[in-house]
């Protein structure tokens, strides 16, 4: 029997509940390197305000990378004509923005904070021998200035090092340059344009079924987390 995801939201005064896609759209798109001056203030920011450790993925100051960053622009642009290419006209510049780094990312799913949207992220990093991995799918994108994807919060995913089959926290020692800067937008996953990219099938539940009161993830019925080494869904408890 093929396993059954579904994802209960908050949608308006209510919970909704969709189905988990595991569709991931993704590409590698023509954007200007950051310039020295902004590498320099992003390393000092992760390396020094943020102590990012193994595993972490935290929100970095985006005002004020802006304020060095000249193409930040024409990178809003790229993505904006790439999601546009995809049929989701307009969603971009209607969606809020944030600038993320990670120092690789342990597996887990953002289904119960943001069962609302799908996230899309452009990375800005140069290739450090790192994947974004989706365990559920086996699908494995290597990260490189320019690298677009599109996929479910629902969807487990982590950071790991190409070539490694699970999140390993040595791989991410503090003398190795192995942090991603990343562009993230939150698309609301009702926006009709999304759902049909994703192929997101809404309020699955069956009408007898227990509404759950707040937003969370299901496996064939059963509330689950992800572990965060291997990626695999666990029961919880």
């Amino acid at each position: 029997m093929q396993d059954i995801l579904t994802c209960y939201f908050q949608s308006s005064d209510a919970i909704r509940s969709r189905r988990v896609s595991d569709i991931v759209l993704s590409g590698t798109l023509d954007v200007p390197a950051p310039s020295a001056r902004l590498l320099a203030d992003w390393e000092r920011e992760t390396s020094l305000h943020m102590v990012l450790e193994p595993g972490d993925v935290e929100v970095m100051p985006l005002a004020r990378a802006r304020v060095r960053w000249p193409d930040y622009t024409r990178c809003v642009q790229a993505m904006s004509d790439w999601t546009c290419a995809l049929g989701l006209p307009d969603v971009l510049a209607a969606s809020d923005v944030a600038l993320m780094a990670c120092r690789g990312a342990r597996y887990h799913h953002d289904g119960g904070q943001y069962g609302d949207s799908a996230f899309c992220n452009l990375f800005m990093s140069e290739d450090k021998g790192l994947d974004l991995h989706f365990p559920s799918t086996g699908q494995r994108i290597p990260l490189t200035r320019g690298t677009a994807v599109i996929f479910d919060t629902g969807q487990p995913h982590g950071v790991i090092q190409r070539g490694s089959s699970g999140f390993n926290a040595a791989d991410f020692a503090p003398d190795q340059d192995c942090v991603q800067i990343f562009l993230t937008w939150e698309l609301p996953i009702e926006d009709p344009h999304v759902g049909q990219a994703l192929k997101v099938a809404f309020d699955i539940a069956p009408p007898a079924s227990s509404q759950p009161d707040e937003e969370q993830v299901l496996l064939n019925g059963e509330r689950v987390i992800v572990c965060p080494d291997s990626g695999r869904w666990r029961p919880v408890g």
